[in-house]
Formats: structure tokens, sequence, C-alpha cells
């Protein structure tokens, strides 16, 4: 009889960026509180990780980013003010926030790299397997009974004996060089979304192009991860990359890559991260309607 696989219990969430690209906005926040609507970035991507069943989140910050931390806590004097005028609903919401999880955060005391990111969680996720959840790739539900996305990802690691499992997507094979690329097969075990990976390349060069699938921000890894991790060799600028290490995965015990559903937008860029604001909007019932109503009436008054 043949041992279950561990239990993701813990998520990896890199949080030590500088947000450049969202200047001047992230001056003095951090682009992870950036709203998407009225919901922070990193709130949807701790959303996910509750709806999955994993309570404990490990943040790995950078310098200024207390304000993240202090986002998933309890803030009595707020709730209490809001009790106080009839505001039960929005206290009960600011409370849930800091209910839904466990928040641990650890220091990345400089940038090297998202493989160095990660390992910087070992010490509080110990030899075990964890999921990683990069903030820019939020990934909506587009159906109510849909999986969650990290989900998705732990059931296919699950089916497989608890070797690693990525996200994939297929991309236009013209722009597979502005992705994490992942060669194989799919059907592994049956499941046509399940592919066994046989090669990962960072951002192939134009005209080398083997596939169309994308690696997206989402990880289970599994506990080997730590000393493939710790073998890494540092690649250009000093940085450690977790596509090493995985890559080491697929040359040893198996890595695999999962074609999730739902819908992926980029909001690491400005285009996507108002993309997403609009798509999350038009999903709520209450913004649906006036978000139509305003888009539609945009689209009239400005001139193209």
């Amino acid at each position: 009889m043949s041992t279950p696989a561990p239990k993701v219990e813990s998520i990896i969430i890199p949080a030590a960026g500088l947000g450049t690209r969202f200047m001047p906005a992230a001056k003095a926040i951090p682009k992870e509180m950036l709203p998407i609507a009225d919901t922070p970035t990193i709130q949807l991507i701790v959303e996910e990780a509750v709806a999955a069943g994993i309570r404990q989140v490990i943040l790995v910050t950078g310098r200024n980013k207390e304000s993240i931390v202090d986002h998933f806590d309890y803030a009595y004097e707020l709730e209490t003010t809001l009790r106080s005028r009839g505001k039960t609903a929005e206290a009960d919401r600011l409370k849930a926030i800091a209910d839904q999880v466990e928040v641990i955060a650890i220091r990345q005391k400089e940038p090297r790299g998202l493989g160095h990111a990660v390992l910087a969680a070992h010490p509080v996720v110990g030899n075990r397997p964890a999921a990683v959840l990069l903030g820019d790739d939020l990934i909506f539900r587009t159906s109510p009974a849909q999986r969650p996305a990290i989900k998705q990802l732990m059931d296919a690691s699950a089916a497989v004996g608890g070797r690693g499992v990525i996200a994939l997507m297929g991309v236009p094979r013209e722009q597979i060089h502005m992705y994490g690329a992942a060669e194989g097969s799919f059907g592994e075990g049956g499941d046509p979304r399940l592919m066994r990976i046989t090669a990962l390349v960072e951002k192939p060069p134009k005209g080398t192009e083997k596939t169309d699938q994308a690696v997206i921000g989402r990880y289970v890894l599994p506990a080997t991860i730590w000393d493939a991790l710790k073998h890494t060799r540092p690649g250009a600028g000093g940085e450690i990359q977790l596509t090493d290490a995985l890559a080491a995965l697929a040359r040893g015990e198996g890595l695999y890559g999962y074609q999730f559903e739902g819908r992926r937008i980029d909001a690491g860029d400005k285009v996507g991260f108002l993309e997403a604001s609009l798509f999350y909007a038009l999903s709520r019932p209450d913004l649906q309607v006036a978000t139509r109503s305003m888009m539609e009436r945009l689209l009239q008054e400005v001139p193209r």
C-alpha cells in the first residue's frame, strides 16, 4: 500500500519587488497593495489559497512592505469605529481578512532571484511541500463550480505521487519568448491537461521555440525542491533561479505541468492591471451593472 503524498499546508508569496513599473503609485505603497477595484492584489492571491484549503501564508518581503502584513492583521480601532457607526458588514469583512490566514513575514535582504526568495521560506516550511503563488498572475474562476487554480495543481500533484506540478497556459507561439516555456507531452495518467515535462526553457529566443506552453506563476513544489534550490548555482547577476531547480527535478524524479482552467490576467503591467480591475468588477454583482454602464459611456465620450 502506497503512502499518501504529504499535504500542502503553506503558500509562499514573494513580495520583495520594488514595483518600478507602477511608479509613482508604488513609490510609498507596495505594489501588492494596489487595489483591483476595492481589493488589494495580494488579497486576491491569498483568497485563492484559502479557497484551496491553505491557511498558512509566508510572505517573503523587502523593505517598506510592512503594510502588507498589517493588512492581514486585526484592526481593532477601525473595526470598533465601524461597528459604532452601524457599519457591521464592513467591520465583519475586515475581521474576516485576518481570521482566514496565519501570516508569517520573512525578509529577503537582497534581491537574488525567485529561487532565493522561495528558499528564504524553508526555515518556516521545513522539509515539507509548499505552494508558490506569484502576485502578478491573477487567475479568476470563470464558474462557481471551478476549483481555484492552485487547487487544480494540488490535485494533480496528488495524482502523480506528490511530485512537483507547475501551471501551464497555451499562448501563441510567437509570444512564447516572453515566458518560461515547458516542453513535454500531455495525457499523463489519462488526464489531457497533465504534461510530463521533459525540458524547461526560460524565455526561449525567437526562432528556437519548440512549444506553445507558457509557465504561469503557480507552483506546487515537493519537499525535494529545498535540496535542489540549495544546489542551484547562481546565474546572471548572481541570482538563483527557481526554473533551474525545477529543471533539476524534471531530470530526476520528474516534474509535471497542468493546463489550469480559469481566466489568467497579468496584473504586472499597467494595461493588464486595468484589465484585471475591470474583469473583477464585472464579475461582482454589486459592481457589474455600474461598471458596464461606465465602460459604455467612456467608449462613447473618449475619442479614438
